[in-house]
């Protein structure tokens, strides 16, 4: 089924020490924090955050709020090309593992959480942007997607998914700006409550194509729903331990990029549209430049087209065609 393409993976932990790799997309949001004068405080502070939240969701049992701590790692995926000596960077995520102080346990966390896709840049930053170029309307492309959905797709049911990871995927992410979400009368003791959007957004529809489904909650004494993209089961397949891990490290995310939205002074009501316009909210003690990260997508959609489409434009057609995924 890929025969012309294998993954490998690479680990490196995400702590105050950490230093982005050459091949990292720097606008990921882990990266973004390790950079300037400041980054050394900036992943500190991060980490603190991201502790305090989880012990805050697992107070059971942890009457200090400390029983809990949350360590990382950075799983950086290559796609190795039949034929060719060089690998593509694919994907990024991260890797949570949950340390328990009261019985000295390691507890396997959830892969996925911050998704990170050099071609996923080049399909917004370049396809879609070229696609609509002096149209009066905008539109997306039948196909929009469906190389890097197969692709994903692929590591997921790969051999070297399967040796690394014991359970599928969870992604998370904000919320959309340009739609309404209304809460629903669905509760989950840790996910919080769910809300519904009223029409599907572009990353719903791109997230389908790579096998993903989706469901929004606000966790408890959060600001706004967050979206979560998993296969098969989410309330089910996943332990409350393994949930927590996943949203108290994406929400510390959101705070510190969408302080808005996600570090808003009051929470999300019954009808709910996210604004990044909004002014009543805190921010974070960290360091982060927002319209940078913005303008390096497009460079590093442009990455991914010189390195990756353009050279290989026949080889992915072909394993397009022939991917039983």
């Amino acid at each position: 089924m890929n025969s012309e393409f294998t993954f490998s993976i690479k680990r490196i932990d995400f702590d105050e020490n950490y230093h982005p790799a050459d091949s990292t997309r720097i606008t990921t949001n882990f990266a973004n924090l390790a950079r300037g004068e400041s980054r050394q405080e900036n992943l500190r502070n991060a980490l603190r955050m991201i502790d305090n939240r989880f012990n805050a969701l697992a107070n059971w049992d942890n009457p200090r709020g400390d029983r809990y701590s949350l360590e990382l790692e950075i799983i950086s995926v290559d796609l190795h090309i039949e034929g060719s000596d060089e690998a593509f960077p694919a994907i990024e995520v991260l890797k949570t593992q949950i340390v328990d102080h009261e019985t000295n346990r390691r507890i396997e966390g959830v892969v996925g959480n911050n998704f990170s896709s050099y071609v996923r840049d080049y399909d917004f930053s370049v396809v879609l942007r070229e696609h609509n170029k002096n149209q009066a309307k905008f539109s997306v492309p039948a196909d929009f997607g469906d190389l890097h959905g197969k692709i994903f797709k692929s590591f997921i049911s790969s051999a070297a998914y399967k040796q690394n990871f014991s359970k599928p995927p969870v992604i998370c992410l904000s919320v959309s700006d340009n739609k309404t979400y209304t809460r629903t009368e669905n509760q989950h003791p840790v996910l919080g409550v769910e809300y519904q959007p009223n029409v599907p957004s572009l990353t719903e529809q791109y997230f389908k194509k790579m096998g993903l489904q989706v469901r929004y909650f606000m966790p408890p004494n959060s600001a706004a729903p967050l979206a979560f993209y998993f296969f098969g089961d989410l309330l089910s397949d996943y332990t409350n331990l393994e949930l927590i891990s996943t949203i108290s490290t994406m929400e510390t995310f959101q705070k510190i990029y969408r302080p808005e939205i996600y570090n808003a002074n009051s929470e999300a009501g019954a009808f709910y549209q996210p604004s990044l316009q909004h002014r009543d909210y805190s921010l974070t003690r960290i360091e982060y430049d927002r319209e940078e990260r913005s303008k390096l997508g497009v460079e590093q959609g442009k990455y991914a087209e010189e390195h990756f489409i353009r050279p290989y434009q026949g080889v992915l057609e072909h394993w397009a065609a022939n991917c039983a995924v």
